[in-house]
């Protein structure tokens, strides 16, 4: 067993996470839209379904809109009050998650890097930029730019093209097992599931590799290697 030639990583609560005030945004969308206040941005996340829908973030945030209108008794314009809050946050807020940017640099020494990410480069773009991750991997892919996202094979796909690696020769981080460990699953890389704490069951999926914290990353590369000694 080699060392792996290239390692890909999530972005979404792998490498950053968001540091801007979200209720602020939420408060100055109702304020944007004309109409009182109800709920909060926890309660909205609830009333979601799944993942946010790169090809319409705000229909995706306007059927929790309506869902909260609905249980406060509220009439009101769900699209419009969801726009609102799309342009009231700020993609830029993010910082990098703990050991995030450690894992990156000691990626980087032994193995070609990538960023694969589902949400559209309109959205996503801001946090790389603020993370100043292009110049920090040899590729970016947003798969939501893509016909299929993960955890279909393509994003996987076009960013081991862009690196030159075959996908037994690499490695896919990231914190969602439905898209993350499944997709790196289909398109034949090895996975590290980052859980979202210590107790989460991975489901009967079956990551390579399960961290706690990025901090962490160095024993799936150093294991990696050793396996080759």
């Amino acid at each position: 067993m080699s060392r792996y030639e290239a390692v890909l990583f999530d972005l979404d609560g792998t490498l950053c996470r968001r540091t801007g005030d979200v209720t602020a945004a939420y408060e100055a969308a109702f304020e944007s839209a004309g109409v009182e206040p109800f709920g909060e941005p926890s309660a909205l996340w609830r009333a979601l379904d799944g993942p946010p829908d790169p090809d319409d973030h705000v229909g995706y945030l306007a059927t929790g809109f309506a869902r909260l209108a609905a249980i406060h008794d509220r009439r009101v314009d769900p699209v419009a009050l969801s726009a609102a809050f799309v342009d009231a946050v700020d993609h830029a807020a993010v910082e990098f998650t703990p050991g995030a940017e450690a894992a990156i640099g000691r990626a980087a020494e032994t193995a070609r890097t990538g960023l694969v990410t589902n949400g559209p480069r309109s959205r996503q773009s801001s946090k790389v930029e603020a993370l100043g991750l292009a110049e920090r991997l040899g590729t970016v892919v947003y798969a939501g730019d893509l016909p299929r996202r993960k955890p279909h094979a393509e994003p996987f796909d076009q960013a081991l093209a862009a690196l030159d690696v075959a996908p037994a020769d690499a490695v896919y981080v990231g914190n969602s097992l439905k898209y993350d460990v499944a997709g790196a699953f289909t398109a034949g890389l090895d996975s590290v599931w980052l859980r979202p704490d210590p107790d989460a069951d991975d489901e009967g999926y079956r990551p390579t590799w399960t961290l706690d914290s990025l901090e962490a990353f160095d024993a799936v590369l150093d294991a990696r290697s050793e396996a080759n000694e």
